[in-house]
């Protein structure tokens, strides 16, 4: 196995520049929709490969396109007027041994459980319509992937890389608990007219943080405009409170900040997703895998979600790199940040990168070349836990957006 490349990483910290930039997307968005559906169709895939044929089989279903629907949003209610089109698109395995495998009832179940689950004001039946595009892979492919039955070595089924920063900063952890914390159980419970399609953008100048939030209210729990402005007052209220939660630094909290009062232009939908009129959405379009979109930090333009968990080094690389910074950070007190890049070659072992490098922030008086067999360590011993993944991701304890 290749050793890892380890430097010092000098360049200032992200958290130190005078201004620094976090969005994500949130769980309605729908880019984020796309990225959930093609996980869900991967996970439900590999559990029935599983349970039926007694391994994963080769898949990659990262291919979705989400066709905004039509509306007339209301006070009070709203319609539907055109269903959102739903387009899932990529390669499967769809028969094994003779067996035909159900490979688009599994994935449509899977989509239309998910939309049920997590968009409390979507009529999946009435108001989306799910269309699967599955073809079986390539020979080559599905047979550099069915290699691994026979060698018990685990393949790359492409040449990509990976990449993985630890800690968030300030700003990250904001925006981050920010999104999660409006689109908690607790908070859904309380204002039922907050829709999923929350997206929060955050911009640090110096040590002030200002917060912007994009909410899609439901028209149906909102009778007036007062009404309106009372519950988009109360959001702001309790973006500011979550993020006060994690930063001593100055927040301020805006929300719909497009809304025109004079021409009647407010953000209500009927749904809680833009998706049902003024928004369309692809995977791959949002966030990464750490569920933010950094772009002062490195980031990798793959498409992590519907991916296969067991070869695909597009969704495991990203997964393992940012798991080997965060081991190093917790197991090293000397190390103040790190940086993982990984690098595969179809073909060749997963556990085996063509080039590994490991970029370090180093707290004051300590030497990088004392901390170099121990950094090895924790590289190589996270980099062997690889497989694990795939069980994690079937679960679904991992996300990848």
């Amino acid at each position: 196995m290749p050793q890892p490349i380890i430097t010092e990483l000098t360049a200032p910290p992200v958290d130190s520049l005078p201004l620094e930039i976090v969005e994500r997307k949130g769980l309605g968005h729908p880019d984020t929709i796309c990225d959930a559906l093609a996980e869900e169709a991967s996970r439900r895939l590999s559990r029935y490969y599983l349970e039926h044929c007694g391994l994963i089989l080769h898949h990659n279903l990262d291919k979705a396109l989400l066709y905004g629907g039509a509306s007339r949003a209301a006070f009070g209610g709203g319609e539907v007027t055109e269903p959102i089109e739903i387009y899932l698109a990529g390669r499967a395995t769809c028969e094994y041994r003779g067996k035909h495998l159900p490979v688009e009832e599994l994935v449509v179940d899977g989509c239309r459980a998910w939309l049920e689950t997590n968009l409390h004001a979507l009529d999946v039946e009435r108001q989306v319509r799910i269309h699967p595009l599955i073809r079986p892979g390539s020979a080559e492919l599905v047979e550099l992937y069915l290699r691994q039955a026979e060698t018990g070595v685990t393949l790359a089924n492409d040449t990509s890389c990976g990449v993985g920063y630890a800690p968030l900063d300030d700003l990250e952890q904001v925006v981050l608990a920010v999104e999660h914390g409006l689109n908690s159980a607790a908070v859904r419970q309380d204002h039922p007219e907050f829709g999923e399609d929350i997206k929060v953008m955050g911009v640090r100048d110096g040590e002030r943080i200002r917060l912007t939030v994009a909410c899609a209210f439901i028209g149906r729990f909102v009778n007036n405009l007062d009404e309106y402005l009372s519950r988009k007052n109360a959001l702001a209220e309790l973006a500011t409170n979550l993020a006060r939660k994690i930063t001593p630094r100055t927040v301020s909290s805006e929300v719909n900040t497009a809304d025109d009062l004079a021409a009647g232009s407010i953000y209500l939908t009927v749904t809680g997703t833009s998706a049902e009129a003024g928004d369309d959405g692809e995977v791959g379009r949002g966030n990464r895998c750490n569920g933010l979109i950094t772009p002062y930090r490195p980031m990798n333009l793959e498409a992590a979600a519907g991916k296969n968990p067991v070869t695909h080094v597009g969704k495991l690389y990203n997964l393992a790199a940012g798991r080997i910074a965060q081991a190093i950070v917790a197991s090293l007190p000397e190390v103040e940040e790190a940086y993982c890049f990984l690098v595969s070659r179809i073909g060749h072992p997963i556990l085996e990168p063509q080039a590994a490098d490991l970029q370090l922030r180093l707290r004051g008086g300590t030497s990088l070349d004392e901390l170099r067999p121990r950094v090895s360590d924790i590289f190589t011993n996270n980099l062997q836990r690889i497989p694990e993944l795939a069980r994690e991701l079937q679960e679904g304890s991992i996300r990848v957006f």
